[in-house]
């Protein structure tokens, strides 16, 4: 069965939601000195490929440690959105009706990983998230954020705060932020992401990748 890793690496100063802790990864340890290594990693409970548990922006949501590990491992469905202008909305009529357990934003947004045009990628509309609760669908994007992500280039006519986060989150929906190598899966394939199991967590990392036939 082929295998895709779909995950950004965690390094120093990679890109991080604005105003959110900055990444550092230093030596704690080194094989020199110590005999063996390790590193010390200071970084935000969102960093990099990720997964937001309701409580993330629900005030009664449930933390990530309370998610059961099954919920990590969806059928989903890859919806090819790739070839949008920046800061274009997803709409419901963009989106499938499926029997699947998430759906997968490709918006190919990965490619400016690094830029500062990864901070103003598609979104989706409150009511492309209503949908995506109607039909069950946990979602997953390769981008930053499911909501627009406040930068000097946002306009008027988008929506404000965390809508399509609160739609989903309080719903139980979980939330799958980005992901990386959507092009190297099919449309239909198996999703894992298994977050670090924080206390009380509000999201955590993960290491996302595909297995499909």
């Amino acid at each position: 069965m082929p295998y895709a890793d779909l995950s950004h690496p965690i390094r120093s100063g990679m890109p991080v939601f604005p105003g959110d802790p900055p990444v550092s990864l230093a030596p704690h340890a080194t094989a020199d000195a110590d005999g063996y290594r390790v590193t010390a990693v200071d970084c935000g409970s969102h960093t990099g490929t990720h997964v937001d548990a309701p409580s993330h922006t629900e005030s009664e949501g449930r933390p990530i440690d309370d998610v059961p590990v099954s919920r990590f491992v969806w059928d989903a469905v890859r919806v090819d959105l790739r070839g949008r202008d920046p800061r274009t909305p997803i709409r419901p009529a963009d989106l499938p009706t499926s029997d699947a357990d998430a759906v997968v934003l490709q918006t190919g947004w990965d490619a400016h990983w690094g830029d500062p045009e990864y901070f103003d990628h598609p979104y989706l509309t409150p009511a492309a998230a209503d949908h995506c609760v109607g039909q069950g669908y946990d979602v997953a994007i390769d981008a930053l954020n499911v909501d627009p992500t406040p930068t000097e280039n946002a306009t008027g006519d988008e929506p404000e705060g965390f809508q399509a986060h609160h739609a989903l989150l309080g719903n139980d929906r979980l939330v799958v932020e980005n992901l990386a190598n959507l092009a190297s899966v099919p449309e239909r394939f198996e999703l894992v992401a298994a977050p670090l199991k924080l206390a009380d967590g509000d999201g955590a990392p993960v290491r996302a990748f595909a297995r499909y036939d």
